[in-house]
């Protein structure tokens, strides 16, 4: 059986893929911000632990305890994350910031902390990325770009841990049922603002923030695709789950640009002066 961490296990995509491996027989070390949300997983028979993706010496921390209690680590999940949403301009350079920290740089850091224990086993890392990074809308460009540059990275750590025998996997969910649109449109409401030049679409900017929730795909299908999809040999390189996770990229790729960008205008209110 094999020692699997995932980041970013308080609910939705992270609870369900740490029940997955955990009734597959695993030992899931399952991490997440918020005290009581680690107490849940730790009564659900998980070895939760408080994490802040971005905190370094916290991620040391975690990383010294794993060697000490089992000397490796064979499947690290970086699944921690959030959606940044609405205009871009209004957001501004913080809000991309606070965007990449978390869903950008952190990855490269958990992966850093945990590199020594992955290498001894020889391990996989899973990059959870998005059909956003594919399939760019308006009113999400901070999010679409974070995951964009998830796609990146997955691709050259790919084959910069090549030599050390880690793997390394990308899943680009579609609309998966989580907390994720209620967390995206909070994030979108700290924005709106009277004073916006895009105010007179706040009904749009709204609607890309709840975009995650059309017709979703239930959280533990996901995992449970995504948990057989580990198991394989050999390891595929991306893997695409949930609803709209292959047509959406598949339209991006097919449809000319303006012909999409102008179907996009149309749906978000761009397609009228301001």
């Amino acid at each position: 059986m094999s020692l699997v961490l995932i980041t970013g296990c308080s609910s939705g995509i992270g609870r369900a893929l740490a029940d997955s491996f955990k009734n597959a027989g695993h030992t899931v070390w399952a991490t997440a911000r918020k005290p009581d949300d680690v107490a849940r997983l730790q009564a659900a028979g998980f070895a939760g632990r408080q994490l802040d993706v971005n905190d370094g010496a916290a991620l040391q921390q975690l990383a010294e305890e794993i060697d000490t209690a089992h000397g490796g680590l064979d499947i690290l999940i970086n699944n921690a994350g959030y959606g940044a949403m609405g205009p871009l301009l209004d957001g501004g350079v913080e809000a991309m910031q606070r965007q990449f920290e978390t869903n950008v740089f952190a990855l490269v850091g958990v992966t850093r902390a945990l590199f020594p224990l992955l290498r001894r086993n020889r391990g996989l890392v899973v990059n959870v990325g998005s059909v956003s990074g594919v399939l760019v809308t308006p009113f999400a460009g901070a999010y679409c770009a974070s995951k964009a540059a998830v796609h990146a990275l997955t691709d050259a750590l790919r084959l910069e841990l090549a030599p050390f025998a880690i793997r390394v996997m990308e899943v680009q969910p579609g609309a998966i049922a989580s907390s994720f649109a209620n967390n995206a449109e909070r994030e979108a409401e700290q924005l709106l603002d009277q004073g916006s030049a895009w105010w007179p679409l706040r009904d749009s900017i709204r609607a890309r923030a709840r975009a995650s929730q059309d017709h979703p795909t239930p959280a533990a299908v996901f995992a449970e695709g995504l948990f057989k999809a580990t198991q394989k040999t050999p390891t595929p390189r991306l893997v695409r789950l949930g609803n709209g996770s292959r047509a959406l990229p598949l339209l991006a790729t097919l449809l000319p640009k303006a012909l999409l960008e102008k179907v996009l205008a149309k749906r978000f209110g761009l397609n009228r002066a301001l």
